[in-house]
């Protein structure tokens, strides 16, 4: 019975949250309830279950890993996969029916272009506030895709997270932004410029993090990354290092963040770049790496967030589009 508690509760708040969606709106968000008014209850059934498989496997330490990855890049196909549709067969499959880059950046620097908050960065501030950097481990579109590159690789080179570059980056984002919208620069430029910066996004998931096994544009290239990792702090949820930890260094090869080097297990705490994706945990024999959460014991604090953070994913893949 036990083992069905995180499943069930995860299925109920996903059915409880997309039926706000369907039913608020005026025009229907849901795929399918654009293709037939109604049947986007038969597809929050679907999320129901897809959400309850998912949440029964993750609560497995041993499976944690393998079903983060699967499912994020699953996020990934998903997104892209109905940004290709809406481009090649019919604007029917982008939420708005107008086309904007999926870059992670815009998230940032279209509002500060436009000079009004969208939906994603919304999305983006709900997501670190009620779990933490859940965001850089099972929602970000670009994310799946530099995660699956870096744990396909044969080889892993050790690269250590430059913060001089990730908040410079940051900063000539935003100060860009601001210049391009107080200038009033053409909008053939400020696509121009996101696209390029997109492709670059690319070429560093391509050249870098697939040959050398490290979610090199996820820790380093992407401002959304950078911001996550300030911002997370608002979260209560932490990995916590124990002290019975031997600094085997076991965990170090599980962390595709950099968050778990020598030095962070010999002070007793993640690197700044841990999404808390938990990975690690089944690498660890002493079961030195836990979750904690105020009061709650470690495994509470798990099945908290994993409920909160299978719920965003599930949620946000059934409404995210373009």
């Amino acid at each position: 019975m036990k083992l069905l508690r995180l499943p069930l509760a995860t299925s109920l708040a996903v059915f409880s949250l997309l039926a706000i969606v369907q039913i608020m709106p005026k025009k229907p968000i849901l795929l399918l309830d654009r293709v037939y008014s109604g049947a986007g209850w038969f597809q929050i059934l679907l999320f129901c279950g897809y959400a309850s498989l998912i949440a029964c496997h993750m609560q497995d330490v041993s499976k944690s890993a393998l079903w983060r990855r699967r499912t994020w890049f699953l996020f990934s196909i998903v997104f892209f996969g109905q940004l290709i549709l809406g481009l090649v067969v019919s604007s029917f499959f982008l939420m708005t029916g107008r086309l904007h880059l999926p870059i992670p950046a815009m998230i940032i620097a279209g509002p500060l272009y436009r000079g009004e908050i969208g939906m994603m960065p919304m999305l983006l501030l709900s997501t670190v506030l009620l779990s933490g950097p859940a965001w850089c481990s099972h929602i970000c579109y670009f994310g799946g895709l530099d995660n699956i590159a870096a744990t396909s690789s044969r080889c892993r080179i050790k690269v250590v997270p430059n913060t001089v570059l990730k908040l410079s980056i940051l900063i000539v984002m935003i100060f860009s932004s601001l210049v391009l919208r107080f200038t009033n620069a053409h909008i053939h430029l400020v696509v121009g410029l996101a696209a390029v910066y997109g492709l670059i996004g690319c070429a560093v998931i391509l050249l870098y993090s697939l040959k050398r096994g490290s979610m090199l544009h996820c820790t380093i290239y992407c401002p959304i990354g950078t911001l996550v990792r300030y911002l997370k702090w608002i979260s209560p949820f932490r990995l916590r290092i124990e002290q019975n930890c031997s600094a085997c260094n076991r965990c170090t090869s599980y962390c595709s963040y950099g968050a778990l080097e020598r030095a962070h297990l010999l002070a007793q705490r993640p690197g700044p770049n841990c999404t808390l994706c938990g990975d690690c945990l089944a690498a660890c024999s002493n079961q030195s790496l836990k979750y904690s959460f105020m009061n709650l014991t470690p495994e509470h604090a798990r099945m908290l967030w994993l409920f909160i953070t299978i719920t965003l994913h599930t949620v946000t893949l059934a409404i995210a589009r373009i």
